[in-house]
């Protein structure tokens, strides 16, 4: 986890690109995670997974959106202190699947910032997050709008 100073909306600008590190998605998170949320063949029987148009066990696509999250919490992008959700998510799409043993390194560009004029003390934080494998082909795109406190947030 991170232990940068708070990010207030603010101090994101547009054009930015956030490294947000990277992640080695294992078989076993695969079948695990799947199993409870996404029990496809595909994503939890090897047998059944090789015979299908994917030749072996991939990662749940949700799966995928989730290690993005947890990606973005432990790089710092999200700050704990000023991050207030989001309303919503725009273009996800998962572009290739994702496959045991791959590592995957995550980006963020923010392609736009707003503070809000009706309630100063929120900003709103549009970003374009990536993930690519180690061949560097994208295999995840998302466009998200977080709320993000601003320097005008009252301290509670």
């Amino acid at each position: 986890m991170s232990s940068a100073a708070p990010r207030y909306a603010e101090d994101y600008r547009v054009g930015d690109v956030f490294d947000l590190g990277s992640i080695v998605v294992t078989k076993e998170e695969i079948v695990e995670f799947s199993q409870k949320w996404d029990p496809q063949p595909f994503h939890v029987n090897e047998l059944s997974a090789e015979r299908s148009a994917f030749g072996g066990i991939i990662a749940s696509g949700w799966h995928v959106t989730l290690l993005m999250m947890r990606m973005m919490n432990d790089s710092g992008f999200i700050s704990p202190e000023t991050s207030l959700g989001s309303p919503g998510h725009d273009g996800l799409k998962w572009l290739k699947p994702v496959r045991p043993g791959e590592r995957l390194s995550g980006t963020a560009k923010i392609s736009e910032v707003r503070i809000s004029k009706s309630k100063p003390e929120l900003g709103f934080v549009t970003h374009i997050a990536t993930l690519r494998n180690e061949a560097s082909e994208e295999v995840y795109i998302l466009k998200s709008t977080s709320i993000v406190k601003s320097r005008a947030a009252k301290p509670r």
